[in-house]
């Protein structure tokens, strides 16, 4: 029974990664580098994958695409731009820190300390 359920785990530990054999480039540092930007897009279609996880036709032409702009020489930025460019912000699995967003990303520490700062208020009012 164990040796089933090993079998299972490490058989989809194996199968998670949808990059195929004939998208893999010749060259080890731009597949390196290929597979860095890919794991930092999110597919579009299963929207909680990267798109070396999933397999679908929209991954496999945006790992195409990573990978014809990598051989014609352009780096990680230029190729991350152009794709937020066509496809939102959305596509990427962090976003990024912007003027716009700041309030987006610092709201909860400040719910968290107004919060903090009710609670003792009503605690210390509470006391005397």
């Amino acid at each position: 029974m164990l040796y089933f359920f090993l079998t299972v785990y490490f058989g989809f530990t194996l199968a998670a990664n949808a990059v195929l054999l004939n998208e893999v480039l010749p060259n080890q540092k731009l597949e390196l580098r290929a597979r860095a930007i890919s794991s930092q897009l999110r597919c579009l279609v299963c929207q909680n994958e990267t798109i070396d996880d999933s397999n679908a036709l929209l991954a496999h032409s945006l790992r195409l695409f990573i990978r014809e702009r990598l051989q014609e020489g352009d780096n990680e930025k230029q190729i991350l731009d152009f794709i937020v460019a066509r496809y939102g912000e959305y596509v990427l699995l962090t976003p990024r820190f912007s003027g716009a967003k700041i309030i987006l990303w610092l709201a909860p520490i400040f719910i968290l300390l107004f919060g903090l700062i009710y609670i003792a208020f009503f605690m210390i009012r509470g006391r005397n």
